[in-house]
């Protein structure tokens, strides 16, 4: 039986462990989490900038969003700041590439997976996109309404439909925070049906279909992901990185403070 994550291997930032780990590393250990169904239910979050901010905003919620099983760095800043502590992180693993590099493992393993999320009413337009992106993927999908919510008719629907798929991975792509709480609220529950793997991944499956695009391999590498998606979505997104990045940097000032003092 794989055993959680270990937050004594992690790197401590900003009130976060974050697992040391690379990118190849974390697939291949998730990929086994997701094969085997006789443990909890294993929680992954992604933190960035943005999540970052709003955790030291939401005390209540950050110490909810620390029992998570395994929790990456996103950003790439976040992967800078860590060179603040005695281990920094090898690399930054994202949402988006664990969702493509988790998709094709269960192709690969002939394992199923469970979208919840996508706009409404979409669930045969994503179904074949999937059919195309990724052959032989055994996908369900339930596409909640905008006023989704974690209790309510809506959430026992999609917790019904998740109980009938048993899948190995849950994909909740709902945006943070509201993804999070789904899981950690329905996590006990889901772990008696079966479901031995949850992610929460954000708009991840829109670039995995190509309904979005990512920036170039480069502006990724430099840390400069972030200029991109405010251009492609400008109105939806100034505030995340003009108001929240300049509250990250008061963050990463305190956070130099705190890893300064725990220096020999």
């Amino acid at each position: 039986m794989t055993t959680a994550a270990s937050h004594t291997d992690a790197v401590h930032l900003f009130g976060l462990p974050i697992q040391c780990l690379d990118f190849h590393t974390a697939n291949q250990e998730l990929l086994k989490v997701a094969s085997e169904r006789n443990h909890p239910s294993r929680i992954v979050v992604t933190p960035n900038v943005d999540h970052v901010v709003k955790l030291n905003q939401q005390p209540e919620f950050k110490q909810r969003y620390i029992t998570s099983d395994y929790i990456f760095a996103d950003g790439m800043p976040i992967v800078w700041a860590s060179k603040m502590t005695p281990s920094p992180l090898p690399e930054r693993v994202t949402g988006a590439d664990l969702f493509v590099s988790l998709c094709l493992g269960c192709v690969e393993q002939q394992m199923s997976i469970f979208i919840l999320g996508g706009q409404p009413g979409q669930e045969q337009m994503l179904r074949d996109a999937f059919a195309i992106t990724y052959p032989r993927l055994k996908v369900s999908i339930f596409c909640p309404s905008m006023q989704f919510d974690t209790e309510g008719a809506e959430s026992d629907e999609a917790i019904r439909q998740i109980q009938d798929a048993q899948p190995n991975i849950l994909f909740v792509c709902l945006g943070m925070p509201k993804q999070e709480k789904f899981a950690f609220k329905y996590r006990e529950q889901f772990a008696t049906n079966n479901v031995p793997l949850i992610l929460c991944v954000g708009a991840a499956m829109e670039f995995a279909l190509g309904q979005k695009k990512r920036a170039p391999l480069w502006m990724q590498k430099i840390g400069m992901e972030w200029s991109w998606r405010l251009a492609t979505e400008p109105r939806r997104l100034w505030q995340r990185y003009t108001t929240q990045g300049w509250k990250f940097l008061s963050l990463l000032k305190k956070e130099y403070q705190i890893q300064k003092s725990h220096r020999p």
